[in-house]
């Protein structure tokens, strides 16, 4: 079945009720932390005071001693009975060598390298005897100086992190012809340059990361209770690289999770711990994080520092782009940490735009911080607001408006082949962005602006036109790009002798509604109830091996592998189908729940096939098998690119700094739309957390000490539902050309497009105040200090 006859079955496009929802609203969702099993004991981790520090010592002795104590563990316990986290994709420098790969410990050995470093695990009979076993442990640090901040690093001279790597440098990386785009600078009419900062984000799910160990001693198995995105990735990464356990006795279960935002990727050092110590003591373990701690420990996000330059022939059509970037992994690699700011960034940077060359040089560096990772959107926001941030720079200088200066380079055929490696299959920028400046009322701009300027207000309008790619593929070439897993999924199609059904799958749903849009795929392609359509994930003992999610990849990879199995369900219940009607099977129809005989009036239902599948009377038993039940698997030949327009419009008080998001529009193409609904909850988170980097979010560390400044909620400033009006929302639909739904992901796009709208619409809106530059946040206090900044020559004069 093609995309464009799946669009057209019933379900697809319709708002259906999250089926998730009752249990989650009713209180009986089940997250790790609700989990209690038997012989139950808590975890509290020791973790470094210090951003730097080497452990002279480690005295336990006390703790040990006090009430409820099982054990502490310290990094001398695991020393060479386990590896270190794994890194999950190799990253080659320009010189041909592999990227400088330093052991991170699952409890610091030796050595702790940033504040929240796990330094020994307490395991105690309730959480308050952990808790105050842990403050008994004690520590002798000899402090060493600290980088935290990446330009520092990058400057060099600093304390090393790691001895594998002297200079603190872990890869330098670049994509392009170097050559070519310096031949388009010299002869470029003009060049627009760009200096800007990707500022640091933690990414705050609201369910803090959890995890429980047990260990039955009479299978000699292992099962881990944990708030993670990717299950069967956790399994694999724990037994093969870290453990050395055989899968098999290693069971994952991820039940319902509040939020992972990419944070929940990872395979962490708790996961470890536990799991291994669960055998030590003979007991299950649970570990939950409080706000603090994930604050100090959860992978954070973002903090790239840029330099950009685009050439321009005399009408402001692009040449070149050529780019450098400082990229912040922390202290150690995370699982993904060498992926987002190279093959998830600089890949993305030709944008929506026909720039004919494109150079891109990362130097990805260690610093005495959290470790970074992917966070909603890994590198495809970062190349974003890099990109959007110049193109509207460069419409300025080229005195053009925002949108015409887009509309001269826009990408216009497909497929089309980008000078940083990807090949997007389809797209329609221009009805996007004709759209979005419908939508969001631009040609009645200079008469708002006017108002606002009559109340001594500044109002602005920022573009942003945004591509992304999705659905990580295909394995191959993610193999030989540096990948150590493959990128496919799997679905399970489950048909019961009722003709209800049950979906296993390996992507896992932790907010993205997946029972409903699975089943409304499986409903759709079956012709029965989306009510009478289950879905599992979640569950390395149940469902078949899969990649997770991340990445906006489940509905256009986890949703095509279901199509492919509910293609075996097809093709076997019609030779069903052809047997009970006495007709072949290449003479079977089925549409809408129904077999017909071409050309008759016989027909059956899909629920009398399914059951004859399971009660076999009068059945082909040496040309078919009883029942009806296929797996397949979908490794996709492409990246999918969802693409748009976000438009904002921003007033500013000039005597208090404050910035007011009046108007927001938002037009992205996402291919075919399962469930409207759903898309447009995600698209409205994504702008939320988007804008919130914007406008208030800011991890900052002290620069000499390597402390967390931001280690709460009352220095870490997160969104309101009254920071934002009401998003004025569309779609324009190009299915995707390559998987069989005409999906492209819809799960990140907010995130993507809408920082650059903001700083872009802050900067128009202060460019009459003489402010011509600007980076994330633009908080109240960082606008009037530069506003201030601004007239502060004005009054020298």
């Amino acid at each position: 079945m093609g995309a464009s006859d799946f669009s057209r079955l019933p379900h697809i496009g319709e708002a259906v009720r999250r089926k998730e929802d009752l249990r989650f609203l009713t209180g009986a969702g089940q997250y790790t932390d609700d989990v209690v099993l038997a012989h139950q004991s808590h975890a509290f981790f020791v973790r470094s005071p210090h951003a730097h520090a080497r452990i002279r010592g480690i005295d336990s002795a006390a703790a040990s001693a006090m009430p409820g104590v099982l054990r502490v563990f310290t990094g001398q316990d695991i020393e060479g009975k386990m590896n270190g986290l794994p890194c999950g994709w190799l990253i080659h420098s320009t010189d041909g060598k592999p990227m400088n790969e330093p052991p991170h410990p699952v409890l610091a050995i030796g050595k702790v390298r940033y504040v929240g470093d796990h330094v020994a695990m307490v395991v105690a009979e309730t959480l308050e005897q952990a808790r105050n076993a842990a403050e008994a442990v004690v520590v002798d640090y000899e402090v060493l100086p600290a980088v935290v901040d990446v330009r520092d690093a990058a400057r060099g001279g600093r304390e090393a992190l790691h001895d594998a790597a002297p200079d603190n440098n872990c890869f330098r990386w670049a994509l392009g012809d170097k050559a070519q785009v310096d031949a388009a600078f010299a002869r470029a009419a003009h060049v627009t340059r760009l200096d800007l900062v990707n500022n640091r984000l933690v990414p705050n799910a609201i369910e803090p990361r959890a995890a429980i160990g047990a260990y039955n001693r009479a299978a000699d198995e292992y099962t881990l209770y944990v708030a993670n995105q990717n299950p069967h990735v956790e399994r694999l990464l724990m037994t093969a690289f870290v453990l050395g356990l055989p899968e098999h006795k290693v069971r994952v279960i991820a039940p319902d999770v509040g939020g992972g935002f990419g944070s929940k990727i990872y395979l962490y050092a708790e996961d470890v711990c536990l799991t291994w110590a669960a055998k030590q003591l003979n007991r299950s373990i649970k570990w939950t994080a409080d706000r603090s701690e994930a604050f100090l420990s959860d992978a954070h996000g973002r903090d790239h520092v840029s330099h950009a330059e685009m050439a321009m022939d005399q009408d402001g059509r692009f040449l070149a782009l050529r780019v450098h970037t400082d990229a912040n992994l922390g202290a150690y690699l995370s699982t993904f940490a060498s992926a987002v700011p190279t093959i998830l960034y600089g890949t993305l940077l030709a944008g929506q735009y026909t720039t004919p060359q494109i150079y891109v040089e990362v130097d990805a560096w260690f610093t005495n911080t959290a470790p970074v990772d992917a966070y909603r959107g890994a590198g495809r926001p970062e190349a974003t607001y890099l990109l959007e941030r110049l193109v509207s720079r460069c419409a300025w200088e080229m005195g053009l408006a925002q949108d015409e200066i887009r509309r001269r380079n826009f990408i216009t055929t497909f497929p089309y082949q980008t000078p940083v490696a990807l090949q997007y299959d389809v797209g329609d920028f221009h009805a996007c962005l004709n759209r979005a400046n419908e939508l969001a009322e631009v040609a009645g701009f200079a008469e708002r602006r006017a108002a606002s300027l009559a109340k001594g207000l500044l109002r602005g309008l920022g573009y942003s036109s945004y591509i992304e790619a999705c659905g990580l593929a295909p394995s191959n070439v993610a193999g030989a790009l540096g990948a150590r897993a493959g990128l496919f999924e799997c679905g399970e199609v489950r048909v019961h002798p009722t003709g209800s059904v049950t979906v296993f799958t390996g992507s896992h749903s932790h907010g993205q509604g997946h029972e409903t849009t699975f089943a409304q795929v499986v409903a759709a392609r079956l012709g029965i109830p989306v009510e009478n359509v289950d879905v599992v994930h979640g569950d390395t003992g149940r469902v078949p091996f899969g990649m997770g999610t991340y990445g906006s990849r489940s509905i256009s990879v986890g949703g095509a592998a279901i199509m492919k199995a509910l293609d075996k369900i097809e093709t076997k219940a019609k030779k069903i189908a052809a047997h009970l009607m006495e007709a072949s099977d290449a003479d079977i129809d089925f549409a809408n729940g129904e077999f017909t005989v071409k050309g008759t009036d016989k027909k059956i239902p899909f629920g009398q096939v399914a059951l004859t599948a399971y009660v076999p009377h009068n059945y082909p038993l040496d040309k078919l098998e009883p029942g009806l039940n296929e797996t397949a698997f979908y490794d996709p030949t492409n990246f999918t690119y969802p693409g748009g327009t976000h438009i904002c419009e921003v007033e500013i008080d000039p005597d208090t700094g404050t910035v007011r998001v009046d108007r927001f529009t938002a037009v992205d193409d996402f291919g075919t739309i399962i469930n409207p609904m759903i898309v447009e909850g995600q698209v409205q988170g994504g702008l939320v957390q988007g804008i919130g980097q914007a406008l208030m979010e800011n991890c900052v560390y002290d620069r000499e000490s390597g402390q967390l400044l931001t280690g709460s909620f009352m220095d870490y400033a997160m969104p309101r539902a009254g920071d934002f009006p009401d998003f004025r929302l569309d779609t324009v639909c190009t299915p995707c050309t390559h998987n069989p739904l005409g999906t492209k992901g819809c799960g990140e796009a907010g995130a993507i497009g809408s920082p650059p709208a903001v700083i872009n619409a802050v900067l128009d809106a202060l460019h009459g105040a003489g402010v011509t530059d600007f980076d994330m946040p633009a908080s109240a206090h960082r606008v009037w200090q530069a506003l201030q900044a601004a007239k502060a020559p004005q009054a020298r004069a």
